[in-house]
């Protein structure tokens, strides 16, 4: 069965669970023939080939193998590999991209979702350990939206805090909407050296601590940045390297996936048990996972909401500390 541009295309129109499902199921018969890695597992799981599962039912991959396999579905040559940050003895995370095409389509229709058009925003991106390394999907991210923006201020800060800051307030002046996105100890360290009152910006805290400061509840670093920042709410963006799709939070850290993303729950005891909504380890299916593998089993332990919204409690015991970490709450 092959795949071609205008079936991978169509998650982006998805509009309701059944159409989700269908598609989901799809995904997993195209995957069990062309992914070598999750087909192995699959067999592991006493599951071969199959016409229908409840998505509940279909075996997800443990998201560790994107660190010791080359989780692929069909042959082909990567247009980039994102890896993670990970920790400098760790072994990093490897997602082999296909079609960055893919990619870029999975964010800026999920900006739009959440925030509209694009061209109304100026970007700028305080990742300065990202901006470090290569080979970072966020980067990636930010750096299209900083170009999609057309915003001659919209981009990215290292640590030039003195300029973020007169920047910020030149935007506000302008009553300018702004979305300042950046990993949660670049944000600390502005809004310690510097007090603002921003009404037209958005504060979007990607997570990410990785080892620079010590380990904070969320509500303790969005109480700081509040504070400091002068904004009601943070958002927060919650993303991975083994994902092509995010999910947003509006503030106090509930995230909502776009359409062609879900989140479910699987039992700590018994990691065959999922379910679509409950406490337990979170299981993400991403449908713009086409070409790798769009079931997998997270290490991020959290709390599934009925309307399919989800919170991050913080990581399994014994895990690898992430350098895209969300904060424990």
């Amino acid at each position: 069965m092959g795949m071609d541009c205008e079936s991978v295309s169509k998650i982006f129109s998805i509009g309701n669970r059944a159409a989700f499902n269908e598609e989901a199921n799809q995904v997993f018969r195209f995957q069990l023939d062309h992914n070598p890695v999750y087909q192995q597992w699959c067999k592991l799981m006493g599951i071969a080939h199959v016409d229908m599962l409840p998505i509940e039912q279909v075996p997800f991959l443990p998201i560790s193998f994107f660190k010791t396999h080359k989780v692929v579905a069909t042959l082909f040559e990567p247009q980039a590999i994102f890896e993670s940050s990970g920790t400098t003895q760790g072994i990093n995370s490897k997602h082999f991209v296909k079609d960055i095409g893919l990619y870029r389509s999975s964010f800026i229709q999920a900006f739009g979702l959440f925030y509209g058009d694009i061209k109304d925003w100026c970007i700028i991106g305080l990742l300065p350990s990202y901006l470090e390394r290569k080979g970072s999907s966020l980067i990636m991210m930010v750096d299209e939206l900083i170009k999609l923006s057309g915003h001659a201020m919209s981009g990215f800060y290292l640590n030039e805090h003195g300029k973020l800051y007169n920047t910020l307030q030149a935007l506000e002046a302008q009553e300018q909407q702004v979305l300042l996105i950046g990993v949660t100890f670049g944000l600390l360290d502005f809004a310690e050296a510097h007090t603002m009152q921003l009404k037209h910006t958005i504060v979007m805290e990607t997570g990410g601590m990785k080892g620079r400061r010590r380990e904070m509840t969320r509500a303790e670093v969005h109480g700081i940045l509040q504070q400091q920042l002068g904004v009601g709410h943070i958002h927060s963006e919650y993303g991975m390297t083994e994902l092509l799709s995010q999910a947003y939070s509006t503030g106090n850290g509930r995230f909502f996936c776009p359409p062609w993303m879900k989140v479910l729950v699987r039992d700590e005891e018994d990691p065959l048990v999922v379910r679509e909504s409950g406490r337990g380890i979170l299981n993400v299916i991403d449908l713009a996972n086409r070409y790798s593998c769009s079931f997998i089993a997270t290490e991020d332990v959290g709390i599934v909401y009925e309307d399919g919204s989800f919170e991050v409690h913080g990581r399994v015991d014994n895990s690898d500390i992430r350098g895209c970490s969300l904060l424990v709450i």
